[in-house]
């Protein structure tokens, strides 16, 4: 076999197995994996880790809030980014807001992507599930292979009713899609909010303190109720408690297809960070918000027992200045700030550095909460997320030795500040390989606008969960009558 590309020498590495092997890339793809191949072109890869390249399956790329407020990454730089990350491909979301039909949103999403610089897909946002987007929207978006979407517990220009989601649950299971949710209770941060300003307590730092735990937990636990009662899929992300953790765990010991996600800020930073001089508290404002110490203990637990299927970034960038974070001032209240955090290029190089070279998880975690699981949750598998014959060669080989201190610069985005300024770390993604292509290396980029390609999705795999449905959804119980198919 003539091969277009061979790494040679590398320990690889999968969401199951670690080996030494050469890999063989022909036509984009993985066609060899064996000792002392030859091919047009070598890497050596001697002493480094070479892995699946990492799947970015939660960002906000060129995405409006419903506030209006535009992110200020586009496809470009914030795949771009990715990339610098240890990514090969990403799935960002397509937010249809109130009015706007699914066709729309989608071709305005794909308009924007053509940028990319990386592989890519889409998460639908819901925010209108009128029956026109789901008999005909919806049905129509996952004929295209976008198999998954989102809906919001909580913020008044996105939140689904209960009513609404249990429509969109249906809908999504008909259809072989997974929904995701942001779990908040809506009334109860709100009810927060109100008693804070009443009292004049508008710093970034009270933020954490409107978004209490409870509000998680209560959220987390009504949404799984609803998606199992008609024995929906259901991905709770950016788990930021114990408590709603231990809800998506013993959801799962249950029989249910509920996962669970969280988020690099939640085990790296905490609401100390919101108490910073000046209006630099703003920089750190997200939902949920950043919790404390021990959540922090608690998380990395759950990560290591497999309660999180993915570790995702929830990268959605707001710059420091009047177009982000301080659009309502120099000094905002924190009811006015921007929520969301960059950090697309620092997800994976974090888990690897604290997680890996610690001893808290093993490399074959790494791979399966950096690309494997994200990959088969969202139909990508075995095309992307994995070292394997036939598979295409989106390739990421890691220096695990190579330390860095945590600059801006370093996360090649549209953006003034990264929250993890500072940090040391240990292992960094050298060489990007997309599609059997060099992409980047020696902290040198190759790719250019427009090589990332659309990735059709296949419908979520049922396999596994068998948890009956309730008595009243059970015609043989409900005296014949289906209430859903």
């Amino acid at each position: 076999m003539n091969l277009d590309l061979v790494i040679k020498g590398g320990t690889v590495a999968t969401a199951s197995d670690t080996f030494a092997a050469d890999v063989g890339i022909k036509d984009g793809r993985i066609a060899a994996l064996a000792a002392e191949l030859d091919g047009a072109e070598t890497i050596d890869a001697t002493g480094k880790l070479v892995l699946p390249g990492g799947i970015e399956t939660h960002c906000h790329i060129e995405q409006e809030s419903a506030t209006g407020a535009m992110t200020s990454d586009d496809y470009y730089s914030g795949s771009v980014s990715a990339l610098y990350g240890g990514n090969t491909s990403f799935v960002p979301f397509a937010a249809q807001h109130r009015g706007q039909s699914v066709a729309d949103t989608l071709e305005t999403y794909h308009a924007r992507a053509r940028k990319s610089v990386i592989d890519y897909s889409f998460h639908l946002i819901i925010t209108d599930p009128s029956e026109e987007v789901l008999k005909e929207g919806l049905p129509a978006a996952f004929r295209q292979g976008i198999t998954s979407f989102k809906v919001f517990m909580t913020y008044d220009k996105m939140i689904v009713s209960d009513e609404m989601m249990l429509d969109i649950l249906v809908t999504a299971r008909e259809h072989g899609a997974l929904t995701m949710v942001h779990a908040e209770n809506n009334a109860l941060i709100k009810w927060m909010v109100k008693r804070l300003v009443e009292r004049g307590h508008e710093a970034a730092k009270y933020h954490a303190v409107s978004h209490p735990a409870a509000a998680e937990a209560e959220a987390i636990h009504r949404g799984i109720r609803l998606a199992t009662f008609v024995g929906a899929p259901l991905l709770i992300v950016h788990v930021s408690t114990d408590e709603g953790a231990r809800l998506v765990a013993k959801a799962r010991q249950e029989g249910h297809a509920i996962f669970g996600e969280t988020c690099p800020q939640y085990l790296f930073l905490t609401h100390a960070d919101l108490d910073r001089p000046g209006a630099e508290g703003a920089k750190f404002c997200c939902s949920p918000p950043l919790r404390d110490g021990k959540t922090q203990a608690d998380l990395w637990r759950h990560l290591q027992a497999g309660t999180f299927h993915l570790w995702s970034s929830d990268h959605a960038p707001y710059r420091f200045d009047e177009t982000g974070k301080l659009a309502a001032g120099p000094n905002p209240p924190f009811t006015k700030i921007a929520n969301g955090m960059p950090g697309i290029a620092m997800r994976a190089p974090l888990l690897m550095s604290e997680g890996v070279n610690k001893g808290r998880i093993s490399l074959n975690q790494f791979v399966a909460l950096t690309a494997t699981n994200g990959a088969k949750l969202f139909g990508m598998h075995p095309k992307k997320g994995t070292i394997a014959i036939g598979a295409d060669a989106d390739i990421a080989i890691w220096d695990p030795a190579a330390k860095r201190t945590i600059t801006a610069a370093d996360m090649h985005d549209a953006m003034d500040y990264t929250p993890f300024e500072g940090f040391e770390i240990t292992g960094w993604p050298e060489t990007m390989i997309t599609r059997g292509r060099v992409a980047l290396s020696g902290g040198t980029l190759h790719a250019a606008r427009g090589d990332g390609a659309f990735v059709p999705r296949a419908p979520f795999d049922f396999t596994g969960y068998t948890a009956p449905p309730p008595a009243e959804l059970d015609p043989a119980n409900g005296f014949g009558v289906a209430l859903i198919d």
